[in-house]
């Protein structure tokens, strides 16, 4: 077979320089689409035909990940009582490389009719629709990837881009945090990274392994090996953790010291050693592992008195990773 990698190439140039190109040409319409968007009290309706509308069902599903009530609206299925969808507060949303009006004239006339706003993202500048827009966005491409500049490539890629950047300003222009995005994806990957607290998983009561100051190397070992956890911990008068030793602490001390037995935990624990809030999520208890390269950490509670132990193995087990 043929070796089609400098054709590959050429697509991923030809589509890039065309995506660049419409980010040059970006003017104050973005601005004034990013505006609307924001004081919009209704739904954005995104609508399209063809490959214009599979770009469209994507950028409605971004709005809704990121908390801007959106859906499409097939402009055919609209022609046979879906229009009855639309309302005075939402914005219309239209997705066109042609600019040809076709199926959506019927939509502009209802927008019209109720006072919706139309924001139009367009490949053909001056085209109808272009021009029957409250507000255009130029997604004009010089060139199409296809050879013969006929398939759908480049201006399908600069519309994608031009909607997600829309998105991407209005999560800005929002302070959306990824708290918030979490919360419309509870049940997925990213829901339980950032909204699963720390308390939920870690190790308390009898489970942790917790030695007095003077305890001796072999109650040491004996704790870390029967509670599992890889490591003891230790409090001060407080109740605060006062010091870790780690499975990885005690290796080093071996290979350092012949007589590692005599030693007790005051004298080789880590003090001040890295812990987390049981109110932290488990983002934030992995991005701490990560740093400072450790698997273990001890969790405190609101008085940062020592409350448990979360393990790395904790939160690979939650499907965090």
């Amino acid at each position: 077979m043929k070796d089609m990698r400098n054709v590959a190439r050429e697509v991923f140039r030809t589509e890039a320089e065309a995506i660049a190109a419409v980010a040059d040409r970006l003017d104050d319409n973005f601005n004034l689409a990013v505006d609307a968007i924001l004081k919009c009290r209704g739904r954005v309706i995104v609508s399209g035909m063809g490959k214009s509308g599979l770009i469209g069902k994507k950028l409605a599903a971004t709005f809704n990940s990121t908390g801007i009530a959106s859906f499409f609206l097939h402009p055919a299925e609209a022609m046979h009582g879906d229009l009855g969808l639309m309302r005075k507060e939402d914005i219309l949303m239209l997705i066109s490389k042609s600019g040809q009006l076709g199926e959506m004239d019927l939509l502009i006339s209802t927008a019209r009719r109720l006072g919706v706003k139309i924001i139009v993202l367009c490949g053909t500048v001056g085209s109808d629709l272009y021009e029957r827009a409250d507000i255009a966005l130029d997604c004009s491409v010089e060139r199409e990837a296809c050879p013969n500049n006929l398939v759908p490539t480049s201006s399908s890629s600069a519309t994608m881009v031009m909607g997600d950047a829309l998105a991407v300003a209005l999560l800005q222009a929002r302070d959306f945090s990824p708290e918030d995005f979490a919360s419309l994806h509870p049940g997925g990957f990213i829901g339980i990274r950032l909204l699963k607290k720390v308390g939920e998983l870690h190790h308390t009561g009898e489970e942790i392994p917790l030695v007095s100051r003077d305890a001796t190397m072999k109650e040491m070992i004996l704790q870390m090996t029967s509670k599992r956890l890889g490591c003891v911990v230790m409090t001060d008068d407080n109740g605060e953790v006062g010091g870790i030793f780690t499975d990885g602490d005690l290796r080093r001390l071996a290979e350092k010291h012949d007589d590692f037995f005599d030693f007790k935990a005051s004298e080789v624990m880590i003090k001040n050693p890295k812990s987390i809030s049981v109110e932290a999520v488990l983002d934030a208890a992995l991005a701490t592992m990560e740093k400072y390269s450790i698997t273990q950490l001890p969790t405190v509670d609101g008085e940062g008195k020592l409350s448990g132990i979360i393990h790395l193995h904790d939160i690979l087990k939650s499907k965090l990773v």
